[in-house]
This record gives C-alpha cells, sequence and structure tokens, in this order.
C-alpha cells in the first residue's frame, strides 16, 4: 500500500520545470485553420501566453516565412512578451531549425509545452522529435488548430501515442497557480481567467454578489 503525501506529482507543471514554444500563431496561418473558431483560437492563445508572462515561464516565439507569406505573428502574443525575438524559419518543423535549438538548449527544460498553427504539421513535427531526444512532451490542444477537425484530431492522437500529454489553456494557467495561497500571482491568474476564461464569469459573480475569492 503506497503512502500518501501531500506533495505534487512530477508530471505536473510548474513555473521553473518548462519551456513554453508557442508556434507560427500568424495571420496566413489563421486563415485556413477551421477546427476553432478564430476568436477563441486568439483568446485562447493569449491566456497561454499571459499565463507564460505572470508565471515567467521562459518562452520560445517562432514564426515560419513571417516576411514573404505568412504574416505577422498575432498581437495578443506580441503583446505579452514585448521586445522579444521572433525566430522566424523555413523549416514547417520547428525542431529542424538552429536557431530555435540553440534556444531550447539554452533555456535547458526537460519539459516543453507546444502551442501554434496548424497541428498537423508544425506542432506534430517538433513534439514527435523532441520526444525522441528524450524530452517530455505537453500540447495545449485548444491553442492549437489545423485546417480542418480531423486533421487536429488525427494530429493529437498521433502525438499522444508517442507520449505527448494533452492539456488546454485554462489548465495550463490553473496548474501554474495551483495553490489560491499563492499571493504574489493570485491576483493576476484570477485577473487574467476573468478575461480570457469562462471560468473568470463565475469568479467575476462571486466577487462582485458576495466578496468570495478561492482562498477563502
Amino acid at each position: 500500500m503506497p503512502t500518501a503525501a501531500p506533495t505534487p506529482g512530477s508530471t505536473l507543471l510548474n513555473p521553473t520545470n518548462h519551456a513554453l514554444v508557442m508556434i507560427d500563431f500568424q495571420s496566413q496561418m489563421a486563415f485556413a485553420t477551421k477546427s476553432i473558431d478564430p476568436v477563441l483560437l486568439r483568446a485562447n492563445a493569449s491566456l497561454v501566453a499571459n499565463a507564460a508572462r505572470i508565471f515567467k515561464v521562459p518562452t520560445i516565439l517562432t514564426t515560419v516565412a513571417e516576411k514573404s507569406f505568412s504574416g505577422p505573428m498575432f498581437d495578443e502574443i506580441k503583446q505579452a512578451f514585448p521586445g522579444q525575438k521572433m525566430l522566424d524559419r523555413t523549416s514547417m518543423n520547428t525542431w529542424e531549425d538552429k536557431a530555435v535549438i540553440a534556444e531550447v538548449n539554452r533555456i535547458a527544460k526537460p519539459q516543453l509545452v507546444l502551442s501554434g498553427l496548424w497541428t498537423s504539421v508544425c506542432i506534430v513535427g517538433p513534439a514527435l522529435s523532441a520526444l525522441e531526444q528524450g524530452f517530455e512532451i505537453y500540447v495545449i490542444a485548444d491553442a492549437c488548430g489545423d485546417v480542418s477537425s480531423e486533421a487536429h484530431e488525427r494530429a493529437m492522437e498521433r502525438m499522444i501515442q508517442q507520449g505527448a500529454r494533452p492539456m488546454t489553456s485554462l489548465q495550463y494557467l490553473l496548474e501554474l497557480q495551483r495553490d489560491w495561497a499563492r499571493a504574489e500571482t493570485y491576483e493576476a491568474t484570477t485577473g487574467l481567467a476573468k478575461q480570457y476564461g469562462a471560468y473568470g464569469i463565475g469568479v467575476t459573480y462571486a466577487k462582485t454578489m458576495f466578496g468570495a475569492s478561492e482562498g477563502h
């Protein structure tokens, strides 16, 4: 019989054990995305980016053919990381880009969280490549999109079969916070949830009507 202890599991994310990679959230890629509503996609991407900002998670922002074809990264993401350089690539597989890999090695985290467009190409490529090289991979499913629901779902299944761990954008934020007693990030976390998450509607109601908070 195992003995229970009040400690988190090793596969749970925290602000210091992983890096976030946001891939090709660009105009041209979004135009053809059909598996998720583009407004919801932008909200989820912003939720993820700002969660990383609040918890100071090292983040890599990468684009593909920004000037010649795909266009700029979503403003919501750029605003969360003001002044950060976009690593522009020619390769569809982010993991084959030397500048991106140099940044992965500089950050040196064993767990990588991926989000971006499109799931079946620009997320599958780095996910499977990184898994083969010994990294633990998490994919934020609702902050990814593809040209069809079929393409997105088959891509998620393929990555999960190889060991990737799926999650959602709100789950990412709340897993980083994890304890409402962490006062230093409490207001920022609940504020972000109120702004972008359906969960935040309940937070707003409870605070307005009853003065309630998650820690009480």
